[in-house]
């Protein structure tokens, strides 16, 4: 079973913070498969039983190369109903739109028929993991429960479902 980390990142923060969370998803027992926009392909998001996709902010939204993604795969659309989704952000400023770009990709999966989940309780119990700039000792913490916690969820729902 695989969960795809799929990410923007120009600075190398949302990198950062994704690593964390593939670390995470590896801890909950299932294949974290980690891409960049630039490295990702329908066939990873058609084997992931789940995809937790960052970006940083980018005037209050995710950056245009991870909705190009959206955009494009929208052909594999009925294919992830029923996959786990969740998001992550990083920002330069501490108010400055975490959690509208966690929005903009969690409107994304919920136009493909994904199961949306937010960051456990342990962590935020917000809407997923963000943080400001490099990601520090808290973001990394709450970036692999997030991770623990989709791997976790798509194996009680696939073994369920079969």
């Amino acid at each position: 079973m695989k969960v795809l980390i799929l990410y923007y990142s120009k600075s190398g923060n949302t990198r950062k913070l994704a690593e964390a969370i593939a670390r995470g998803v590896a801890d909950g027992g299932v294949e974290a498969v980690l891409k960049s926009t630039d490295e990702v392909s329908k066939d990873d998001f058609r084997q992931a039983k789940g995809v937790i996709a960052g970006s940083p902010v980018y005037f209050g939204v995710m950056a245009a190369q991870l909705k190009k993604i959206f955009d494009d795969y929208v052909g594999v659309r009925r294919e992830m109903e029923d996959k786990v989704g969740a998001a992550f952000a990083t920002g330069n400023h501490h108010t400055g739109g975490k959690e509208t770009t966690i929005f903009s990709i969690l409107q994304c999966m919920m136009i493909y028929g994904m199961i949306i989940v937010g960051d456990p309780m342990d962590a935020s119990g917000h809407y997923g993991v963000a943080c400001c700039k490099e990601p520090d000792e808290t973001a990394v913490s709450d970036g692999f429960k997030l991770g623990r916690r989709v791997a976790g969820l798509c194996a009680k729902l696939y073994l369920v479902k079969g």
